[in-house]
């Protein structure tokens, strides 16, 4: 019998390259997304590989229980839908866009996981990959509110491996750097030439690699468990602690480390 896979915003990016990786490895999918064309479109491109695909926002509580209430067992839960909007200091951002980025990338992991998993520890078996970020872990400037809701879902899966102790359910944060997808496009709200500088002169990851690394921790022997991957394209790294510098209070004689 197929395994069965449910993804979170698979109309595009990670989510769309997952949905194509798994069903080319005869998994069952149930897609989800906010947008239904592209949504029937996905599922008309891989036909029977999918079981349903339901539009739904994941930060609309009753919207996810009544969407999830009667699906078939799920073997795989990718909480992928994410989102980050704008890169302006805390002081400048509106209001609007940190509600919607807690809305989705924490709100919505808490309850498309409180759908799925009770029926994972019935079934003693079952496993959750949520999608972290890099930014959960490091800051920088701009990242204010969505850094925070990665390092949420950072914390949330390690505590959701501490209840789980004792199952067979495993779970793992997987946790990328810069990859290309219509990410920074959201983030700038559709300005394309901001997007592109994103990745200018650099070759970022691509959301066939994320898909690659998600199909291998899921088809891992039942007893590994992965906590946490990080992962970076070769051309990111991380940089020196920054530092601003008072130029009136330097002097030719006086240490600036």
């Amino acid at each position: 019998m197929a395994s069965t896979i449910l993804i979170t915003g698979a109309t595009s990016g990670f989510g769309a390259a997952c949905a194509r990786r798994f069903a080319g490895e005869g998994w069952q999918l149930i897609l989800t997304g906010r947008r239904g064309e592209r949504l029937e479109q996905l599922q008309a491109e891989l036909g029977g590989a999918v079981t349903a695909a339901l539009t739904f926002d994941v930060g609309q509580r009753q919207a996810v229980q009544e969407a999830l209430q009667q699906l078939p067992p799920i073997d795989l839960l990718l909480n992928n839908a994410g989102l980050a909007l704008g890169l302006g200091p805390a002081w400048k951002v509106d209001l609007d866009d940190w509600e919607t980025m807690v809305d989705t990338n924490i709100k919505g992991v808490l309850y498309c996981t409180r759908a799925v998993l009770p029926g994972m520890v019935e079934r003693n078996r079952g496993h959750i990959i949520n999608i972290g970020s890099t930014a959960g872990s490091w800051p920088y400037p701009g990242g204010n509110v969505y850094g925070g809701t990665k390092a949420f879902v950072q914390q949330f899966s390690r505590n959701l491996r501490a209840d789980l102790l004792g199952t067979r359910v495993r779970v793992t944060c997987l946790e990328p750097g810069m990859a290309e997808s219509e990410f920074s496009q959201v983030r700038f709200k559709g300005d394309q030439e901001l997007a592109a500088k994103v990745y200018a002169g650099a070759e970022p990851l691509r959301p066939e690699d994320i898909a690659d690394l998600i199909y291998f921790l899921a088809t891992l022997p039942p007893h590994v468990n992965v906590n946490t991957l990080e992962v970076m394209p070769i051309d990111q790294a991380w940089g020196p602690l920054a530092v601003h510098r008072h130029p009136e209070q330097q002097s030719p004689g006086r240490s600036t480390r």
